[in-house]
């Protein structure tokens, strides 16, 4: 039975079109996994490098604050820290003819923004492969379901009678080719949503910070709530 209505029988059973479909959901399978996998780790890598903000703000120091978000390639609480030290270090450095028409806290604030967008398209990449994926591929399958019903209508009216024979391998293979569209899908639109998920926890993470950057930049101290941040030493600007 197996070997008969398989996966393989559609395969060496198939014709161009059968192949080609069956050949398109598999492709459009891996590819999702792929984009899962690594989206999902720098998902889990983002949130260990969002635990190390605390650490920023217990700093002594601008460049101990840096050593501790880490030194790893793109990192989006460093990169915003350092877009925020640069934004703030340009202003300052700004001619004093130019300086009247720019306010240090709208300045640092684009600058921030501008960091965030970026980090933003960063964590996102992909997840277009996986909502056109999870989009399509039921209808790919459906059209592979199509497919193997018109087989079954062709033998049936070569052979001029509905036996099982007859129609029992262009139907199984349109139920497998429905069962497959199904197969890439689910998995797509699920890790599509759960990535999604995690990068609004990450944007959300990266919005508190450069809040608290912002305040530091322009007042030199980070907002505080309720004291909650007494123990922390105000960092000397780099």
């Amino acid at each position: 039975m197996d070997s008969q209505f398989g996966l393989m029988h559609v395969w060496s059973q198939g014709d161009l079109v059968t192949r080609a479909t069956f050949a398109a959901l598999i492709a459009m399978s891996v590819l999702s996994w792929v984009v899962i996998l690594i989206k999902a780790l720098d998902v889990m890598r983002a949130k260990r490098q969002a635990q190390r903000v605390e650490g920023f703000w217990h700093s002594s120091d601008m460049a101990e604050g840096l050593s501790k978000l880490g030194k790893d390639g793109g990192n989006p609480f460093r990169d915003l820290a350092l877009e925020g030290r640069e934004a703030a270090a340009h202003h300052r450095a700004t001619q004093a003819q130019l300086h009247d028409t720019l306010d240090v806290s709208d300045w640092i604030s684009r600058a921030l923004h501008s960091s965030i967008d970026t980090s933003s398209a960063r964590l996102q990449a992909g997840l277009a492969i996986l909502a056109s994926v999870g989009s399509t591929a039921p209808f790919v399958g459906l059209f592979g379901t199509v497919w193997g019903i018109y087989h079954a209508l062709m033998r049936i009216s070569t052979a001029g009678q509905a036996s099982i024979d007859q129609v029992a391998g262009p139907i199984g293979e349109a139920l497998i080719m429905t069962a497959l569209g199904l197969a890439v899908a689910i998995p797509a639109v699920l890790g599509y949503n759960a990535l999604v998920r995690g990068n609004k926890t990450i944007l959300a993470r990266l919005g508190r910070f450069a809040h608290d950057l912002h305040a530091y930049y322009v007042t030199g101290a980070r907002v505080t709530i309720g004291g909650s941040d007494t123990n922390i030493v105000p960092m000397k600007k780099a």
